[in-house]
């Protein structure tokens, strides 16, 4: 093969591959290919002439095979440059001439004349067309490479997808029957239609029109119909506010009279103080599609706030679940789809940490669809302004996706390009991308003026006829419509609109109906007084004996490091010798409890395999092959999984993905953990947008669990805090729960509380750092069996409660420091209470407890935390049974000093201010 090495110059991976099969066995060739081959093996072989005799006949015949093999190699090379910079030629911008640098496609430039135009050339058949003139072969390429589709494709690695997506677009029959293309035009009337009765019903008013993207409509359509017909059963779409209004009324079959009520800004039926609702172009849908073969789809519209791209994450999450849930072995039952903005994919860093979360193993979902409804315009930025690369699409290129770049205007186009990225999504489990290039019509909503900034393109625009216009002249000149047909669907669509228009007039309330209700029959949204009842989260020691049999025993017949071993048999010693549980035990023994009563876990965060402080090591690895082992998926009685997976290097999409998927699996305990507490911080959209506010706004429950690491051990200001302050500032009547536990068994009973209830609430754990080896912080076995979560630890070590003249209310690692200072003086008239749960305040318990202690005069708040962080502020507003002095460091701009030394001395003066109430 080294002779014919340069044949990879030509980067024809459908040539390379067919030489190839040639020289194994010519026979498996095609006849006319062999021929060709034959001749190439002989004209290269006496390509100097030394093999001839002096025949001058011979020689002669063995140059002219030579020059048309050059030539049928430039033709290759023609073909090769087509596909690699096709698309920059292309007519995708329906507005004006695209501001690139066009690749130079001449046929000079390949060693080829015009009198080569009309020369037939094998060459030909790599392109999926028989042995054709030079004509017809570029003629091809333009059609198929450089008219209103462009496609990016040939830095895939993978030669059988590139192969896959050249032989896709190189051979595909051109166009749709006429019943197809009638339905394409339907869908795209009803399209426009929606938009120009809003505009004249609702002047002015927000509602981010697709007007210019109109053949997402039967695009979308298109695709979902071809989806169900390829074994897909759910479709989980995400998008932001341009057009959703659209998808909503004409794919996810919205009431229109429900869109209707919303735009009348009427109050909702739902009085609670559990919801108050969003705007209509932020709400999320579920329904069920019948496709014109009778296969049913479920399809779902995932609920956004306005940071554009941060949906990406939660639909990821959403899909992931509906496949661990229903199809285990067949993913691809199950599509996402991600509409992006073109500014928004190119602008927002989330889409990076989405896209490199698609191939590992912890969060792929079988490949994503990637629409952009490319607008040209962000709010008032343009172009040129918005990206650096030629298209908004570029970030395709990290995970090796292909991109389909088409013209919004040529809706056949479109709808061609939709069924592409379906195809590709299904064949090969990988995600695709669509860049749909048209225009937005007004401003960035209607309200807005878009001549201040660009008034160049938008006086194209007013000039400019819409695609649904464009459509329909198309198919009145080929006479596959008539005009008595068009206005009839016209007609048809507008009166049902009029119809919904007065329906909604009559309506006294806006009904919302909350993502996915069907996932969530039997769960029920609870006020603070339902969160603060106690549950039953005990278990049997029988229970209880069999998850520890398993979690402390590692496989015979693997060898694990000394460390692991000794760390497997210390916990053996602790559950079955000694009865003094650490933090890791009582953990791992929720975890195991509930898989073993038929839940699943689902648990992912940097490092969580092992833990950052190295005491999970729920997945141990063999020392010769790092085979893996998760000991809770070995329990006797194991009717759930425990899937957990150390997660890229991201918290912002990471966290995005766990809240989608405890959204859409309420069966599911979802847990990220941070690796330090305070690294949440790199998320905090999710926490604002979301998990704080989701209930709120949507009527969404969500039971995921946020696990993280803080307390105050003198090292830095990265990681000390998990920032309490910033948590209990977003919660509300009954939005979240808040937690900061003490004992490994309080933490068991916590994690099991989130799913013996009959409803879901996010549950917000400051875990420990120091904790997890504490001497102190152990637990008996029977703290597991016979007790429930303690929202709030009495004193258990003060024996008169008589003598006690101060009384210290104080959340988590706090206390075993002030406890060990008190033993160290001797003081018998302080006790502390801890409060294990922050939020809802149980102020109830804490009364009870106040009133035991008679003779108490002081009574502080202790915190870690300096005085401006922390729960001091909340306690202050929140905490109103007795006056509170406040123990802790000074306000500050950072949560801790960098300095070790300086660190524990304001430490020291903290707990000093506990014992001795003149120090401030």
């Amino acid at each position: 093969m080294d002779r014919f090495s340069f044949l990879n110059a030509a980067h024809t991976a459908f040539f390379a591959e067919l030489y190839d099969q040639y020289l194994v066995s010519p026979d498996s060739v095609e006849p006319s290919w062999r021929s060709f081959f034959q001749g190439f093996d002989f004209a290269n072989e006496y390509s100097d002439g030394s093999g001839f005799s002096d025949n001058s006949a011979d020689n002669g015949s063995s140059s002219l095979a030579i020059q048309n093999l050059q030539k049928e190699f430039a033709v290759l090379k023609l073909i090769d440059a087509y596909r690699t910079s096709g698309h920059l030629l292309t007519k995708t911008n329906p507005l004006r001439e695209r501001n690139v640098t066009a690749p130079d496609l001449s046929i000079e430039k390949f060693g080829l004349s015009q009198a080569d135009l009309n020369t037939k050339f094998d060459a030909a058949k790599s392109i999926q067309l028989p042995t054709s003139t030079l004509q017809e072969i570029i003629n091809h390429l333009d059609k198929v490479y450089c008219a209103s589709t462009g496609v990016e494709f040939v830095y895939i690695p993978n030669d059988e997808k590139r192969n896959w997506v050249a032989k896709y677009f190189e051979s595909k029959a051109n166009g749709f029957d006429a019943e197809q293309r009638k339905y394409i035009l339907e869908k795209l009337v009803e399209a426009a239609a929606f938009e120009n009765f809003f505009q004249t019903k609702y002047v002015g008013q927000k509602r981010f029109s697709l007007e210019g993207l109109e053949a997402t409509i039967p695009a979308l359509d298109a695709m979902i119909d071809a989806a169900a017909d390829a074994g897909v059963e759910d479709v989980v779409l995400g998008m932001a506010h341009r057009g959703r209004l659209n998808v909503l009324a004409n794919i996810f079959q919205k009431p229109a009279q429900n869109i209707f009520t919303e735009f009348d800004g009427k109050d909702y039926a739902d009085v609670s103080d559990s919801f108050d609702g969003d705007v209509k172009y932020h709400l999320g849908y579920t329904s069920e599609k019948i496709t014109h073969t009778g296969k049913k789809v479920q399809l779902n519209l995932a609920p956004n706030p306005s940071h554009l791209e941060t949906v990406g994450a939660v639909l990821e999450g959403v899909a992931r679940a509906k496949q661990d849930k229903y199809f285990a072995d067949q993913f691809s039952k199950v599509l996402p789809v991600c509409l992006h903005g073109d500014a928004a994919i190119a602008g927002q860093g989330i889409v990076y940490e989405i896209v490199q979360m698609s191939k590992l193993r912890g969060y792929q979902t079988a490949g994503t669809i990637h629409v952009v409804l490319n607008n040209q315009v962000g709010f008032t930025t343009s172009n040129k302004d918005a990206r650096s690369g030629v298209y908004s699409t570029d970030i395709a290129k990290v995970v090796s996706a292909p991109v389909v770049h088409v013209n919004a205007d040529d809706t056949e186009a479109a709808v061609s390009a939709f069924l592409f990225a379906l195809a590709y999504r299904m064949e090969f489990k990988e995600d695709v991308f669509i860049d749909l290039v048209g225009y937005r019509k007004y401003g960035h909503n209607e309200g807005d003026e878009p001549r201040f900034t660009q008034p160049i393109l938008y006086k194209l625009i007013s000039k400019h006829e819409n695609a649904r216009n464009i459509y329909n002249a198309r198919l009145l000149e080929e006479k596959v419509v008539t005009q008595d047909y068009v206005k009839g669907l016209e007609d048809k669509y507008k009166s049902i609109l009029e119809e919904n228009l007065e329906i909604a007039k009559a309506n006294q309330k806006a009904v919302v109906i909350p993502f996915m209700q069907k996932e969530w029959q039997g769960y029920n949204i609870a006020d603070s007084k339902r969160m603060l009842q106690t549950f039953d989260t005990k278990v049997s020691r029988e229970l209880l004996d069999d998850v520890a049999e398993v979690i402390t025993k590692l496989p015979e017949d693997k060898k694990y490091i000394s460390k692991i071993a000794r760390l497997i048999g210390d916990r053996y010693k602790m559950y079955f010798e000694n009865d003094k549980l650490d933090w890791a035990m009582g953990e791992l023994l929720a975890y195991g409890t509930l898989i073993s009563e038929g839940y699943d876990v689902r648990f992912s965060g940097q490092d969580v395999q092992r833990g950052t402080f190295s005491h999970r090591h729920a997945v141990v690895k063999s020392e010769d092959t790092e085979d893996e082992y998760i000991a809770l998926n070995h329990l006797k009685s194991q009717n759930g999984q425990m899937r957990i997976y150390n997660s890229l290097l991201s918290e912002y999409a990471v966290l995005g993905f766990e809240y989608g998927y405890a959204l859409a699996n309420p069966k599911a305990l979802t847990i990220w953990e941070a690796q330090f507490g305070d690294f949440f911080n790199g998320a905090q959209i999710m926490v604002d947008q979301y998990i704080s506010a989701g209930e709120d706004k949507w009527g969404n429950q969500n039971g995921l669990v946020m696990l993280l690491p803080h307390g105050y051990e003198h090292q830095g200001a990265e990681h000390s805090s998990a920032r309490l302050e910033r948590f209990l500032q977003l919660c509300s009547s009954h939005n979240m729960y808040i937690a900061n536990a003490t004992t490994p068994a309080n933490h068991f009973h916590l994690l099991r509380r989130q799913l013996v209830t009959d409803f879901r609430k996010p549950l917000i754990v400051f875990s420990p750092k120091s904790l997890l080896r504490h001497p102190e912080a152990t637990s008996s076995i029977e703290d597991f069996t016979s007790k429930e979560f303690q929202m709030v630890i009495d004193d258990p070590k003060v024996e008169d409660k008589k003598s006690v003249k101060t009384l210290v209310f104080v959340s988590g690692k706090f206390y075993y420091d002030l406890q060990a200072e008190k033993e160290k003086a001797g003081r018998e008239d302080i006790a502390f209470v801890r409060l294990e749960q922050l939020f809802p305040l149980p102020v109830e318990q804490l009364k009870e407890i106040i009133a035991s202690y008679p003779n108490v005069d002081d009574y502080v708040w202790a915190q870690e935390e300096p005085r401006n962080m922390g729960a001091y502020g909340f306690m202050l507003m929140n905490f109103d049974l007795v006056k509170l002095r406040l123990a802790s460091p000074v306000a500050a701009s950072a949560p801790a000093a960098g300095s070790s030394v300086r660190s524990k001395a304001r430490y020291a003066h903290a707990i000093a201010m506990v014992f001795n109430k003149d120090l401030k």
